[in-house]
């Protein structure tokens, strides 16, 4: 094995990034993989940490290669991991629980009470390898790809936010039409929703939706959101709303069409603090409201995965670009301008594995 890995590091506590070609390979404890690193995706939190915000300078140390949704290949397992091995094929889940607290022994890993994240707290997967714990490994099926295994992780949050409660004929509004907007629509398509509207503000974003499910899309700069889901209802309201945005304005004009007795789900991390009437938009509509956190570990895997293998949608439609690891400048700018869809970068290892597939 090479001695030193290319890699993306955060080396300095101010705005960008540096790629290098002369980072360790990280080492392994008992519990751990060493995978080599094939299709990595850029997430909304690795924009924080390229630019450096508020956000980022509370929680990332450096210097520290970042990153977090992944895919790639077994290199070496430590003496106490079972169940994996080198050459299988991996994704990663990014929450590493602790196993010792109340939430961890009571099925609720997803939210441990001491959480580290992959790429936040310990090093990332922005490199030609990465180290994960064996709790936060899992095996790719034979027929998903090393893109599509990359998008795993950011898919739960699409899966879990959507199918935190039911859905089957039921109609479903989806805010936000990013990444993880979209694969939200099709979770709720392939779900059984009745009927899936899209909400965004831009119309390349509202097409993607389109193309991934939803029947009835709203560009909430040129219509009035709330107006147009009571046309689509016929004055009900929705049944289910899901918030990818964190929008403050968007969420709180969006109570106003939600049905009675309705569900709100807030997934997108708003700016700043949410002002709802609760006598309203809340007791009187008797509406459920739920906030969600990454994946549940691991129904949600398993809920992506049948996802990935239905025929009725082709996930390449949310990959808005792919790039040499290198180039990792040009895939951040794209992100910045607004390109719809999910960025991938891939290393040279990659290229070879999808080569040979």
């Amino acid at each position: 094995m090479q001695e030193r890995m290319k890699g993306i590091i955060k080396s300095t506590a101010a705005p960008g990034v540096e790629y290098r070609e002369d980072l360790p390979i990280p080492q392994i404890g008992e519990d751990d993989l060493l995978v080599r690193v094939c299709v990595t995706a850029i997430c909304g939190t690795d924009q924080h940490i390229y630019k450096w915000n508020e956000w980022a300078q509370a929680r990332i140390p450096v210097p520290m290669v970042f990153g977090h949704e992944f895919s790639g290949d077994v290199v070496a397992v430590g003496k106490n991991v079972r169940g994996f091995a080198p050459g299988d094929r991996v994704a990663a889940e990014t929450h590493i629980p602790c196993q010792q607290c109340y939430q961890c022994k009571t099925g609720d890993q997803h939210n441990c009470q001491n959480m580290k994240i992959i790429g936040v707290h310990v090093p990332g997967c922005f490199a030609d390898y990465a180290v994960i714990p064996q709790a936060c490994a899992w095996k790719l099926a034979d027929n998903i790809s090393y893109r599509h295994g990359a998008m795993l992780e950011p898919m739960g949050v699409a899966v879990h936010g959507v199918y935190s409660g039911n859905v089957t004929m039921q109609k479903v509004v989806v805010l936000g039409c990013g990444p993880i907007g979209v694969m939200a629509v099709a979770a709720a398509a392939c779900g059984g929703a009745s009927g899936v509207m899209a909400a965004d503000i831009f119309d390349d974003k509202l097409a993607l939706a389109r193309e991934m499910g939803a029947d009835v899309t709203v560009n909430t700069k040129e219509r009035d959101l709330v107006a147009a889901i009571m046309d689509w209802t016929d004055g009900r309201g929705a049944d289910v709303i899901v918030d990818y945005t964190g929008h403050v304005g968007l969420i709180e004009s969006a109570f106003e069409g939600l049905r009675k007795g309705g569900r709100f789900t807030f997934a997108g991390l708003p700016s700043k603090k949410l002002s709802l009437d609760l006598t309203n938009a809340v007791i009187y509509r008797e509406a459920q409201m739920n906030g969600v956190t990454g994946r549940l570990m691991y129904k949600t895997w398993y809920q992506c995965e049948a996802l990935l293998q239905s025929p009725r949608v082709n996930f390449d439609h949310v990959i808005g670009g792919v790039y040499d690891l290198r180039d990792y400048e040009q895939a951040f700018a794209d992100i910045f301008a607004g390109k719809p869809g999910k960025m991938l970068l891939i290393t040279e290892y990659g290229r070879t594995r999808e080569a040979e597939a």
